[in-house]
């Protein structure tokens, strides 16, 4: 009988350590080689600025991976190991996406700041901003007061707006932009969209000087390029760029 419990007690922790969610790193994501895996790791941070990997001096670029609402994370993977080179520091900003964006829009701001205030080699930041998170880093602009290049991408980000983010938040999206500040807009193709595509206008669709505005094709890789694999299709241009 002893022997029975103890043999259940070390399965049982054995299954425990293996469904165990590794660190939200850029390594692991390469050591699990499981993109679910890896995505419930970075959902499962706590709110706030969390670095992928360690700083290295070489790097002069913040770049920051913002979700949108409810996301399982999978559709960052490719894209975040994509958008790594010898220049970025790539992180990822964990956020309350079930409410109102400006507090959270404050939170980033200042959590930027200190990142940069400890790394002074860091002289440029780039937001990545995906549906939600596009809407979020894009409002960002109307608050950005620091004296360093800000690059901003929504990605199916609804900078018109929807429903309560535009009554109960008070939205209202940016008309143009402050001087060092470049913002691209990323726009799915609303009828195969499945977040856009039952609405009766693409919430997509604003006005803002300035702004670079490139529509999404309607594949990508032999699959339809639907509301997560835009991410990776971005990425995989702004990585022709860089």
């Amino acid at each position: 009988m002893i022997i029975n419990k103890l043999i259940f007690a070390l399965a049982f922790l054995f299954l425990i350590s293996c469904s165990e969610t590794k660190d939200a790193t850029l390594e692991n994501f390469v050591i699990v080689n499981d993109v679910f895996e890896s995505g419930k790791s970075l959902v499962d941070l706590s709110f706030g600025l969390h670095e992928l990997e360690e700083k290295a001096s070489e790097q002069s670029i913040l770049l920051v991976g913002v979700h949108g609402n409810n996301s399982r994370g999978y559709e960052w993977v490719y894209p975040l190991q994509k958008l790594n080179n010898d220049k970025n520091l790539v992180s990822f900003f964990r956020w309350d996406d079930d409410n109102c964006p400006d507090p959270s829009i404050i939170s980033l701001l200042e959590l930027i700041k200190d990142k940069l205030v400890r790394n002074p080699s860091l002289n440029k930041v780039i937001l990545v901003g995906h549906s939600y998170g596009g809407l979020l880093v894009t409002a960002l602009s109307n608050s950005w007061d620091v004296e360093v290049l800000l690059e901003i991408h929504s990605i199916a980000g609804p900078l018109k707006g929807l429903g309560p983010i535009s009554s109960f938040c008070n939205y209202t999206p940016p008309t143009s932009l402050k001087a060092g500040i470049t913002l691209y807009q990323w726009r799915t193709i609303q009828d195969i969209d499945g977040a856009f595509k039952d609405l009766n206008y693409d919430p997509q669709i604003v006005s803002i000087e300035d702004s670079i505005v490139t529509r999404l094709p309607e594949t990508y890789r032999g699959n339809k390029l639907g509301h997560n694999w835009s991410i990776s299709w971005v990425a995989d241009e702004i990585n022709k760029t860089n």
